[in-house]
């Protein structure tokens, strides 16, 4: 025979060549994206302490493609500390902080529920979203109950950290929490720390995340009592009709029986 003819590929063979491709090609697929999860999380990193370097400086920008919240005529003038961060971005509704966390990043409103889901607070899309609240809430006058909403990020960003509520002996040291809104700043003591499920819309139950204000005193006392009753820990903490509360809420991945992991505090200051 004057040419050589084709050496024939055994089935095993063919097996092992199409599993090492396959392979070969998953092991890019997720190379990709831990590079572009690095860059997201370098970026928000980035952007905020660029947002807490701003505080100080005033800013001019209000672009025209910013989605904002409905403006109080009647509420009081911003903080010095939000201004400039006002003026970037109209959405801004305060700041949140705990201490030994990197849970310290502004918080936004939008008519847009799930806008702030996937787009950061200077309006560019990104995965990690940013803190905010329902567009039924309000800072002025102020709603009893200021839910705050976040991703439970596996990188630790946004409510990354909020799990760590979950043991007793971190509540022991970080029971407070910093929440300023722009036209006050606030102290909060942290009452709750629960798991918890997501209902359906004609479930008769308490809804946290429904909880806005309560109706009456009973209700109000009725809530607490709900609550009290999940929580993880005994705080000891009183709460009254009267206190103004704050709310965290992010998703859960730990435990098969619960959707959300919330922490309930009252402002003490």
């Amino acid at each position: 025979m004057s040419k050589r003819s084709r050496r024939k590929i055994s089935g095993p063979e063919k097996a092992r060549r199409i599993t090492m491709i396959v392979m070969s090609l998953i092991g890019v697929g997720c190379l990709s994206y831990f590079i572009y999860y690095c860059y997201q999380a370098d970026h928000h990193t980035t952007q905020t302490a660029k947002m807490e370097e701003l505080k100080d400086k005033e800013i001019l920008i209000n672009p025209e493609r910013f989605i904002t919240r409905t403006q109080d005529p009647d509420a009081p003038p911003i903080l010095s500390d939000y201004e400039s961060l006002y003026l970037k971005n109209k959405s801004l509704i305060g700041w949140l902080k705990i201490d030994d966390t990197n849970i310290d990043y502004p918080v936004m409103q939008s008519q847009n529920e799930t806008y702030y889901l996937d787009h950061d607070y200077e309006q560019n899309y990104d995965k990690n979203g940013a803190l905010f609240i329902s567009k039924d809430a309000k800072i002025w006058p102020r709603s009893q109950n200021i839910i705050v909403f976040g991703h439970n990020m596996k990188s630790g960003k946004m409510f990354g950290n909020l799990s760590k509520y979950k043991k007793k002996s971190y509540y022991e040291k970080h029971k407070y929490i910093q929440f300023d809104t722009l036209y006050e700043k606030g102290t909060y003591q942290v009452m709750f720390a629960f798991y918890e499920k997501v209902y359906q819309a004609d479930e008769v139950a308490f809804k946290y995340y429904q909880f806005i204000d309560a109706n009456s005193e009973q209700e109000y006392n009725s809530y607490m009592e709900e609550m009290r009753n999940k929580s993880l820990y005994e705080t000891q903490v009183s709460t009254q009709y009267t206190d103004s509360l704050l709310t965290l809420s992010t998703c859960d991945h730990d435990t098969p029986d619960a959707e959300r992991f919330v922490v309930v505090a009252k402002k003490v200051q």
